[in-house]
């Protein structure tokens, strides 16, 4: 807060800039810069594969899809929030962002952030389904359902989000306006509001607590029950192939959901301190990384999509072997 004595006026922050990490040295500055663009072509083009391939193959159009395809969406939605400006800053120093652009950037941010929880959740209850009622899961989980489901999630992440960002447009920020952050997020921006800001921070914190580990609950609670479904499983094949796909999906909710929770507690835990590179470099981790892998994880992986993909290559082989003949190719299933 910019005040000299108690009749001069406080200085309005018009424009934010945004630091990125504060320790890096400015000779490592383009090296970042292809690093940030190079993962965010790479998160991109993963998550828009898995869109192509959807939109392709018919007998992809199933429920368990549908909701990976939102994920994908969601994720480079994300990744295009947050990553251009940190990479203007780094590659041409241009870390200036305007106050109503950086209130719209902290929106989204956590936008998606709250939709992916939604999204996680989507998808434990519909593995929870397939897995544990096999037999009533395709009555169940139809596409109309996990549309609507789909649907539901999209609108509903804009409630906490758009509770927060009216609070701060109403308040008035003062100098310094740099943001020790990749992007404009609720953690540093209330450092820069003038006056006293627990008031501000302790409402977001509840709703970012009630939206991340209120679905995280219902998810534990689904692999709970998948694990004991498992367990009764006769085929040992069955066991380890269920088993491995939970304990990969198991390992992307974890990182996306327990890093969360030491940075936004860190301000109520005693004796608990994060400097800027750590909070910063953690909150990348989780940010940045499961919309990097998601495909693989979630997608790749499953034998349909693999099978696709051979088909393609096959294709692809014999029109290379046999130009202008029309080569058959046993389609996938």
């Amino acid at each position: 807060m910019v005040q000299e004595d108690e009749n001069s006026t406080q200085v309005q922050v018009s424009e934010f800039f945004i630091v990125g990490f504060p320790s890096l040295q400015h000779q490592y500055f383009h090296l970042a810069a292809w690093f940030f663009f190079i993962l965010y072509v790479t998160t991109v083009f993963g998550n828009l594969v898995l869109v192509v391939v959807f939109a392709l193959e018919r007998n992809l159009q199933k429920p368990m899809y549908i909701v990976m395809v939102s994920l994908a969406f969601s994720d480079i939605g994300f990744t295009t929030v947050a990553l251009p400006k940190l990479i203007a800053r780094y590659w041409w120093n241009d870390g200036r962002i305007a106050f109503h652009t950086c209130l719209f950037q902290l929106h989204m941010i956590h936008y998606f952030g709250s939709l992916n929880s939604l999204i996680l959740l989507t998808m434990a209850v519909d593995r929870y389904l397939a897995i544990s009622f096999p037999l009533r899961y395709p009555m169940v989980m139809t596409i109309p359902t996990m549309t609507g489901l789909t649907v539901v999630c999209w609108v509903t992440a804009h409630i906490f989000p758009g509770v927060a960002t009216i609070s701060f447009s109403k308040i008035s920020f003062c100098g310094p306006n740099q943001i020790l952050q990749a992007f404009c997020d609720t953690g540093s921006l209330v450092a820069l509001v003038c006056g006293e800001a627990s008031n501000l921070y302790t409402p977001s914190y509840i709703s970012a607590m009630f939206i991340l580990y209120v679905p995280l609950g219902f998810i534990i609670f689904s692999y709970v029950c998948i694990v004991i479904t498992v367990l009764r499983m006769v085929s040992g094949q069955g066991r380890r192939k269920t088993f491995s796909t939970c304990t990969t999906q198991g390992f992307i909710i974890s990182i996306y959901y327990i890093p969360r929770f030491f940075v936004y507690s860190a301000p109520y835990i005693p004796n608990f301190r994060m400097t800027h590179d750590i909070r910063m470099a953690t909150v990348f981790f989780y940010s940045f990384f499961p919309p990097l892998i998601n495909p693989f994880i979630y997608c790749l992986r499953t034998k349909e999509i693999q099978e696709i993909f051979r088909h393609w290559i096959q294709k692809h082989k014999a029109v290379k072997t046999n130009p202008g003949q029309n080569v058959a190719v046993p389609e996938s299933h």
